[in-house]
């Protein structure tokens, strides 16, 4: 894989710049702006370090602990322990992508010079970050406040030498793997250890990982979405642009327009203009744009509020070198992220579930016209019966998940923190959802072909026979029953690898999913 150097804009990261920085294959560096910016508030935190006035991360305890004072000979070891201690995190480990941004989003944040620490601090981060190695950072153990104390402490216990790696899937000790990579183990000094575990960069960088998951799995969504209305032989009247208009919502103009455009020239469409004793398709079909728009609106919000946290500063205190202040906040509560995040589950939700109405109203031979179960002997074959079966108890699981997780606060620190995120899960919790979703789909997609296979020969959409022919390539039209677990999960490959987004972006003049910024 090649690798391009990326110079990191600090304060003003792009969604694309994200996304590649999520993806790797890339060397980071900063400005020499941010080199200026990061020395300006370390002198800050050195003079108060040799000072002798109390100064909260630098000679104090934490937490609870912030009245206890610690004497100038015990600076480093105060930070030291503080990782150490912090290293209390348990579950699977965090996938190799959230901790490549976890890494880049710290770095990014240290560098704005609001945090104190030294150079060497954001460097040893962009090293790593650059020598492809991964801190072993377990799943749980934060509440999103104070930070995401437990995962990024685990990150920095790498950092320093006492932590783990992980590589091809396996711990390995994380002085070996960097003395491997000829990268010397951070020695922290004042204030850093709390610099480096005070921020909501693990809650964001699930966050961000999600939206990044999820991408692929909405645009299939509209392109089986679109499948399904041919398959049962709906009407393209819904999607109206005047219809959308006068309501004004973006998200549900954008989803009509992109449903015009993956149904446009479709022979199947053509075909019922006329003579088609229906009024109206349920609402699974024509209310698509109202429902997955709104779905879209909730993401690009997301999307937004995750780009300003992924560009923020979020440690405590924070420095500001013009003033020669230390300033005690709560920039650390990840609530804009956990709030984000909630509305990203319901998002994910509501696209699973108006797939399952869609499967369940092909299946219904008396709504859709075609054969029962989408099987032709119905009786001796079950077709899609147990298949929707399924994709009904997916949706199922994710209406539970998709429960807010930022209303469920319980105080720590002895009630010094006494209101909390639960950003880390809220974000965390996306990727099951997700998993749910794309095999709904995949079912969806599997249903919708098999029903246009029944109005042969006429076609549909050149988008939508493209659609059909990358599942036709993977799975064979369902003759009689046989053993459906392997193609749907070769059809949720479909949603989930990009092959059904290249249909969908290939289409010119579409408005894009993500709003630019």
């Amino acid at each position: 894989m090649s690798v391009r150097n990326f110079l990191l804009n600090i304060g003003a990261l792009s969604l694309d710049d994200l996304q590649a920085l999520h993806s790797g294959g890339v060397t980071l560096s900063i400005p020499d702006s941010a080199v200026e910016a990061i020395r300006a508030s370390h002198a800050i935190v050195a003079k108060a370090a040799a000072g002798s006035a109390a100064v909260y991360g630098v000679n104090t305890g934490f937490g609870k602990l912030a009245n206890q004072r610690i004497s100038n000979a015990e600076l480093d070891t105060l930070q030291l322990n503080l990782i150490r201690s912090h290293s209390v995190g348990v579950g699977e480990p965090l996938a190799p992508a959230v901790v490549r941004l976890m890494l880049a989003l710290k770095a990014a944040s240290l560098a704005r010079g609001y945090s104190g620490v030294r150079e060497t601090v954001v460097d040893t981060l962009l090293a790593v970050y650059n020598a492809g190695l991964t801190p072993y950072v377990p799943s749980q153990g934060s509440v999103g406040a104070s930070g995401d104390l437990a995962p990024l402490a685990h990150m920095t216990l790498a950092l320093i030498g006492e932590g783990e790696m992980l590589e091809d899937g396996k711990r390995i000790p994380a002085a070996a793997a960097m003395a491997k990579a000829g990268i010397a183990p951070l020695r922290l000094a004042a204030k850093e250890g709390l610099a480096l575990i005070n921020g909501t960069q693990t809650s964001a960088a699930l966050a961000l990982h999600a939206l990044f998951s999820f991408e692929p799995v909405l645009e299939s969504a509209l392109v089986i979405g679109a499948l399904t209305v041919d398959a049962a032989r709906g009407s393209d009247g819904p999607f109206d642009p005047r219809i959308h208009a006068v309501r004004g919502q973006p998200g549900q103009i954008d989803v009509a327009q992109y449903y015009r455009a993956l149904l446009a020239g479709s022979e199947i469409r053509h075909s019922h203009e006329e003579d088609d004793d229906r009024v109206q398709d349920p609402y699974c079909l024509r209310c698509q744009p109202q429902v997955v728009g709104a779905c879209l609106d909730q993401l690009r919000h997301a999307a937004l509020v995750l780009l300003r946290e992924a560009n923020a500063v979020t440690d405590n205190p924070l420095v500001f070198a013009d003033t020669h202040e230390m300033i005690s906040g709560g920039n650390f509560h990840a609530e804009p992220v956990a709030l984000a995040a909630d509305a990203m589950a319901v998002a994910i939700a509501e696209v699973g579930a108006i797939a399952e109405r869609r499967i369940a109203m092909l299946i219904d031979g008396s709504v859709s016209r075609l054969p029962p179960f989408l099987t032709s002997n119905a009786g001796l074959n079950s077709g899609f019966m147990i298949a929707h079966v399924t994709a009904a108890s997916l949706a199922s699981e994710n209406k539970s998940l998709a429960h807010p997780a930022s209303v469920d606060s319980l105080p720590t620190s002895a009630n010094q923190e006494d209101h909390v995120s639960m950003a880390t899960f809220a974000a965390r919790r996306l990727q099951a959802m997700i998993a749910n979703t794309a095999h709904i789909l995949g079912i969806e997609l599997l249903a919708s072909a098999q029903g246009v296979d029944f109005l042969r020969p006429l076609k549909s959409s050149a988008a939508l026979e493209e659609a059909h022919g990358l599942l036709r390539a993977a799975c064979l039209t369902i003759m009689t029953d046989r053993y459906l677990a392997p193609d749907i999960e070769r059809a949720t490959q479909l949603v989930r690898n990009g092959a059904l987004s290249r249909v969908f972006r290939s289409i010119p003049g579409l408005p894009a999913l993500w709003i630019p910024v």
